[in-house]
């Protein structure tokens, strides 16, 4: 992934607009109609989210240590409960 350099302060929930339009990239999509997540590495090492089919929404800024966890979590199933 890129490594993007806002302009300004990032800070969670932010309107992923604010991020730039480069550098988004859809690494979880598939066969789901179109609708997946988009994420883009930023200059400081964090991970900014957001909803493809919403691309002026919120962005949800991660460490990479969270999604480190977050990833390891779902491939072990530990949220699996969410789907039933």
């Amino acid at each position: 992934m890129d490594r993007i350099t806002p302009r300004e302060r990032v800070y969670n929930g932010m309107p992923a607009h604010e991020l730039g339009s480069e550098g988004w990239h859809k690494p979880w999509s598939g066969g789901n109609g179109g609708n997946c997540l988009e994420a883009m590495k930023l200059a400081d090492g964090r991970i900014a989210v957001r909803q493809s089919t919403d691309p002026d929404g919120p962005a949800l800024i991660y460490t990479c240590d969270e999604m480190t966890a977050f990833i390891e979590g779902a491939k072990a199933g530990v949220a699996d409960f969410l789907l039933s």
